[in-house]
């Protein structure tokens, strides 16, 4: 009986989750739709806090899903910065960010390097209003991102070395067990930054080297390019004459005014492709000469960046060449130990012999030797000269065999 009341009420408990199958509570979330605070900065230089959604960014950047996974906080992925169709993904230490032709949405946070980005974008933005800039929205946000990050690094670097520099030198001096561990929790804190800075150089390194990549960022002349294509499209659609349709085969044409036509659309339809292939043209020449300009400006933080790395590898090289140092000067306090225990333990051997003289003359027995008054200073004499003898015998080993 109560087999068969627990299979009940195991069938009336399965029917109930089939019935609630399928339904979801109103108070739920869907996983990957929770929004996430930006904040959205103008080409004016208004900024707006915004809670957007992974799907309304997604449409609103037209980005994959990918790469808004690079800005994901909770995820440790490298230093990025991807050029898009229609925006640039930036992920620089705290700075995380899209970049697009119009704004930029950076990732809202408490931390100073997002309050100094937004802080001095805005000023900037607000301060070029009347002034003309030869840089485009896009690359003096780029800019300034890459200006922080290499900026930040380069102050770690600098405060790392006032650190690092008086404790290598005291541990020279004088070794002790607290010093070791401040260099060992300086020399970590070396490497982690060592890596970061190597992270962004690379980042920079690579996308120098790629012209496409870089003539993917331009996303203000794609966007003139898009705006000019559609307007010399809908002017093309607009003037089209109304006697270039296609006619009713009832209706009798004249044969010389129909060849007429079909001669004027003709050159209608080659001048308008001869001028967007001309526009094309003139498109891919001018973002070959932009591209200099791009890796002009990239080049300008790839030195800045390259020098904290110089930074950083000197002074690694220092603490290694402290660290032989220092291995030296133990190795030597090593040997010098040996050399004591090796003279030591011929002293002890030496030693050893009065015991063995000792231990023969405690015998019971009774050698004509103690007959002598004097017998007993004459083995005190001839025992200590055999035994210096002895020892001095091992001192002149160890000094042919260079032990000493």
């Amino acid at each position: 009986m109560q087999l068969k009341g627990a299979w009940l009420s195991f069938k009336k408990s399965k029917i109930q989750w089939k019935n609630q199958k399928g339904f979801s509570y109103p108070g739920m979330k869907k996983r990957g739709h929770g929004s996430r605070s930006w904040i959205r900065i103008d080409q004016n230089g208004n900024s707006k806090i915004l809670d957007l959604d992974k799907a309304t960014l997604m449409r609103r950047c037209s980005l994959p899903s990918r790469d808004l996974r690079l800005l994901d906080p909770l995820f440790i992925y490298p230093y990025t910065i991807l050029g898009r169709e229609k925006a640039i993904v930036v992920s620089l230490e705290q700075i995380r960010c899209i970049i697009t032709a119009d704004e930029v949405i950076l990732m809202n946070s408490l931390d100073s390097s997002v309050v100094q980005y937004e802080s001095e974008l805005c000023k900037r933005l607000e301060m070029s209003k009347d002034q003309t800039d030869d840089l485009p929205f896009e690359f003096r946000a780029l800019e300034l991102a890459l200006e922080l990050t290499c900026m930040s690094l380069d102050a770690q670097a600098k405060e790392l070395e006032l650190d690092v520099y008086p404790v290598l030198d005291e541990l020279a001096s004088s070794i002790s067990t607290i010093k070791l561990e401040r260099v060992r929790r300086l020399k970590g804190n070396l490497l982690a930054l060592t890596h970061r800075v190597q992270k962004v150089r690379n980042e920079i390194e690579q996308l120098m080297d790629d012209d496409g990549d870089m003539a993917e960022m331009y996303l203000t002349m794609k966007k003139e390019r898009m705006e000019a294509y559609s307007t010399s499209e809908h002017y093309f659609q607009n003037n089209i004459p109304a006697g270039t349709e296609l006619l009713s085969k009832s209706v009798p044409v004249s044969p010389v005014g129909s060849v007429s036509r079909a001669n004027k659309l003709e050159k209608a339809l080659s001048s308008a492709l001869s001028s967007s292939k001309y526009g094309s043209l003139i498109g891919s020449s001018n973002n070959g000469e932009n591209i200099v300009e791009l890796e002009m400006l990239l080049e300008a933080y790839f030195v800045v960046i390259d020098n904290t790395f110089s930074k950083l590898f000197s002074l690694k090289e220092y603490i290694d060449d402290t660290e032989d140092f220092i291995n030296i000067k133990l190795g030597n306090v090593q040997n010098q130990l040996i050399k004591f225990e090796l003279l030591l333990t011929a002293a002890t051997f030496v030693t050893a012999i009065f015991a063995v003289v000792t231990g023969v003359f405690g015998m019971n027995f009774q050698p004509d030797l103690f007959n002598y008054p004097d017998a007993f200073n004459w083995v005190l004499i001839i025992t200590g000269i055999a035994c210096g003898i002895i020892y001095i015998s091992f001192f002149l080993y160890f000094k042919h065999k260079r032990v000493l």
